[in-house]
């Protein structure tokens, strides 16, 4: 899940079509729900699945649709990134083996420092950052709102 989540992340950076893109994002965060519900926190797994992948991407999704953005004949599939976003994601994965194959459990964790752990990330997640998470997404439903309004002005003046 991981691998594949790495190569749609890759993916995104590279592709020019605005659909193909966010159904990379989309693949990507459906891997992520996959880890975590693997790690055994199947609340955050159901959370990111329903939350990112079935809110947040529908109306990523939608918007794509209403500003019908079309491939010119004759441009590139790929973008002009494809060979600096292989090269990163090479790196990336260099330094992901690395760090997977040598012992990093005296660098993650100070002396005296207590362990992180997923359990107190979620609870404080939810306790603390609640507010947080509700405002961005607000935000979010404020730009495609700005992103329709922009859309029905342009519109208007080229028709």
């Amino acid at each position: 899940m991981g691998v594949i989540a790495l190569i749609s992340a890759a993916l995104m950076l590279v592709i020019r079509e605005p659909m193909r893109v966010a159904l990379a994002l989309i693949t990507t965060m459906v891997m992520l729900g996959g880890i975590y519900g693997l790690l055994g926190v199947h609340f955050i797994a159901a959370f990111q699945v329903l939350i990112y992948v079935g809110a947040v991407m529908v109306f990523m999704v939608y918007v794509i649709m209403l500003l019908e953005v079309r491939e010119a004949p004759g441009n590139t599939r790929y973008s002009r990134f494809l060979v600096p976003g292989v090269t990163a994601f090479a790196a990336l994965v260099g330094v992901l083996g690395i760090s997977v194959f040598r012992s990093t459990a005296d660098v993650l964790s100070a002396p005296g420092a207590p362990a992180f752990s997923l359990t107190q990330f979620s609870s404080a997640f939810l306790s603390q950052y609640w507010l947080e998470f509700e405002l961005t997404s607000v935000f979010l439903v404020a730009a495609i709102v700005a992103a329709l309004a922009v859309i029905k002005v342009s519109r208007r003046a080229h028709g």
